[in-house]
Order: structure tokens, then C-alpha cells, then sequence
């Protein structure tokens, strides 16, 4: 039971990005802080993740339609917003040491991956951070990869905090999915910093969080 050493941050979406901060704080007792815009129409709220009680470069990401904008959940697909009916946990994204070679040898693996697009977003504050993004094609079977080049990571902000425990990727097809994740550079297993792959009648992803001695399991 771990945590990928490559994660970056996992994604928590909601059709309405308000309720889904909601639900995050409900379950955890920690409200997300708010992120910023994106031009594609959404908007994030983060929560900053310790491990054994240090802070690392991972985050939980809580995404939802940019409601100052006037966007609606209906009108955008990233994380399939126009398909949830409820928050969930949604995608998650490792930060390989070279995207660039990264995808190259995940494209000849045969690992479906789209080109690598620059993005950014606006923050509360009126600044700017840029990454660059590859995706996969099928956005049912994450992660994406990023590269957050001269940009400070948004988990090392001054954000509120939640211990992560783990992440684990629910699967239908656990020796292909174990494949295609070594592809990307996972380290797939039981260990501290492995993903850990459990079979099950749906894909899906669940996060495992510490909160005073008990757990509290996102999906």
C-alpha cells in the first residue's frame, strides 16, 4: 500500500466545482484553497498532501466548472464534467524527470499518448502558472504526464494539508493496465511507492487519506 513516487497530483472533479469543495471538506474536515482559472473553462480549489508528516510535491487537485465565468459542467469534457452527476475522484498525474523522452518510449511501447500541449492557468492573485501536458488518448486510462518546467510547484504553496496514505488504481484488466503503467514509468506493486492495482468489476481510482488515526478513502 503506497504512493507512486512519479505522482504529481490527483484530480477530484465535480459539476459544480462549490459542492465538490464541499464534499472534500465534509469527508476530511480540510477546505481546499481556492487555485485559479484555466482558459478551457474550469476552475481548482487545492489541498496540499504530507507523507509520514513532510511535505512533498504532490497535491489533490478539486476541479470544477468556472462558475464566475459562467461556464456550465455540460459544456466541458476534460475529466468528463459533462458526464458526472456527483464529484469523483476523476484522473491523476505523474511528473516523469523528461516528458519529452518519457512519451517517446511510451509511444513505442504502444501506449497511447496525444501530443504535448503548453497550458497554464491564472491564479487568485492575478499571476500565472504554465506547465506543459501529455494526455492520454483514451482520457479513461490516466495518467497524464506533466512537466511544470520553471514553474513553482503548486504542492510546495502555502495551502492546507492532508496525509496521503495511498493511491490505488481499481482495473477490469490488472496484467494489461500493469503494462501499460511500467510504459510510463510507474513502479507498479504493494511497496511505499508503487501504485497498487486492484481488480474490480470498474475502473476507477481511489485515494486513501490519514485523519487522526483513522482512514478516509476517496474515489
Amino acid at each position: 500500500m503506497g504512493v507512486p513516487a512519479l505522482l504529481d497530483h490527483v484530480v477530484l472533479a465535480g459539476p459544480d466545482l462549490a459542492a465538490a469543495i464541499a464534499a472534500v471538506e465534509r469527508a476530511t474536515g480540510v477546505r481546499a484553497s481556492p487555485g485559479g482559472a484555466h482558459p478551457t473553462g474550469t476552475a481548482n480549489a487545492l489541498i496540499a498532501f504530507t507523507r509520514r508528516g513532510e511535505r512533498v510535491r504532490q497535491y489533490l487537485e478539486v476541479i470544477g466548472p468556472d462558475a464566475a465565468a459562467g461556464r456550465s459542467a455540460s459544456e466541458i469534457s476534460t475529466f468528463g464534467l459533462d458526464r458526472l452527476s456527483a464529484p469523483a475522484v476523476a484522473n491523476w498525474a505523474i511528473r516523469p524527470d523528461d516528458l519529452d523522452t518519457t512519451v517517446a518510449r511510451a509511444r513505442t511501447a504502444g501506449v497511447g499518448l496525444r501530443g504535448i500541449e503548453p497550458l497554464s492557468r491564472r491564479t487568485p492573485d492575478g499571476g500565472e502558472l504554465a506547465w506543459r501536458l501529455a494526455r492520454p488518448e483514451d482520457e479513461r486510462r490516466p495518467p497524464f504526464l506533466i512537466d511544470w518546467g520553471a514553474t513553482a510547484h503548486p504542492g510546495l504553496a502555502d495551502l492546507p494539508l492532508l496525509e496521503l496514505v495511498a493511491l490505488r488504481r481499481r482495473t477490469t484488466e490488472v496484467e494489461s493496465e500493469g503494462r501499460r503503467l511500467r510504459a510510463l514509468g510507474v513502479a507498479v506493486g504493494s511497496g511505499d511507492d508503487e501504485l497498487e492495482l486492484v481488480p474490480a468489476a470498474t475502473d476507477g481510482l481511489e485515494v486513501e487519506i490519514a485523519l487522526d488515526g483513522r482512514s478516509v478513502v476517496l474515489r
